[in-house]
């Protein structure tokens, strides 16, 4: 049975061009990506936990708050603790179609290159991720989030904020606070809902601290889009994807201290 919704992704193909002109960066809020009746059990057979790595507390670059959150790297190698229902979103996900839609949303090349990485990662209360961009080897971000009105409140936060550098003061390599940026959009976070956007030298984004209970978590499974830059390039060469895990799993990411969207 097929997982992601046809209709949904050609509404945003005739959208393209609104897209990439959308302002300070281009951004999307997308309902129903997922097929709407697949969505909860999508939910409800997300990896456990002990299959995630602690990155509570790890140092970021430039003098970057810790973005703190467990966190998994898809590699083939997890197929086989992963449901039937994962791993045909997964390769769907792995698709010309969705690897087309990428190209098209960005306006690149028919055969442009797009190296595709995937992760979960699950938030606790109190965790918060400070305004950043991401690394140049990233074209842009789907972010899709997994809670439900079961196990989240809006009211909690959770969501991806769209921030702006008026002033044009802060590089992209620079730890800027929210009170320096100004909000212009936010994801929504509950039922089947999506963030799409493309990675620019001032994608400003951020997740203010969460105020959910002890115990509950805020999921997303982020889909980015990677160039096929050289440090991409040598990272395939040595067994590992463009994020620096080793396909064949069974090894922690390269020393880094910076990654990711959220």
């Amino acid at each position: 049975m097929k997982v992601l919704d046809d209709a949904t992704l050609q509404d945003c193909l005739d959208n393209a061009l609104d897209f990439q002109n959308i302002t300070p960066y281009p951004w999307m809020r997308i309902s129903d990506f997922i097929r709407p009746e697949l969505f909860p059990q999508l939910c409800a057979q997300l990896p456990p936990l002990e299959l995630f790595e602690n990155h509570v507390g790890r140092t970021r670059a430039h003098g970057q708050k810790s973005h703190d959150r467990l966190a998994l790297q898809y590699r083939p190698s997890l197929d086989a603790q992963l449901s039937p229902l994962w791993r045909q979103f997964i390769a769907e996900l792995h698709s010309p179609a969705y690897l087309g839609f990428w190209r098209t949303m960005l306006g690149l090349r028919p055969r442009s290159p797009v190296i595709l990485t995937m992760h979960w990662h699950y938030a606790p209360a109190g965790a918060s991720v400070s305004p950043h961009t991401d690394a140049r080897r990233k074209i842009g971000s789907h972010i899709f989030y997994c809670n439900t009105t079961d196990d989240w409140e809006e009211s909690w936060g959770g969501q991806t904020l769209v921030l702006a550098d008026d002033s044009g003061r802060w590089p992209r390599h620079s730890a800027p606070d929210f009170s320096d940026l100004r909000e212009v959009g936010a994801s929504r976070v509950l039922d089947n809902q999506s963030f799409l956007f493309a990675q620019t030298d001032h994608s400003w984004h951020a997740v203010k601290a969460l105020s959910c209970p002890p115990g509950a978590y805020r999921k997303v499974f982020i889909v980015v889009a990677n160039r096929l830059s050289g440090q991409v390039l040598w990272r395939r060469i040595r067994g590992k994807d463009a994020d620096g895990y080793r396909l064949a799993g069974g090894d922690r990411r390269e020393p880094s201290r910076s990654s990711g969207s959220y």
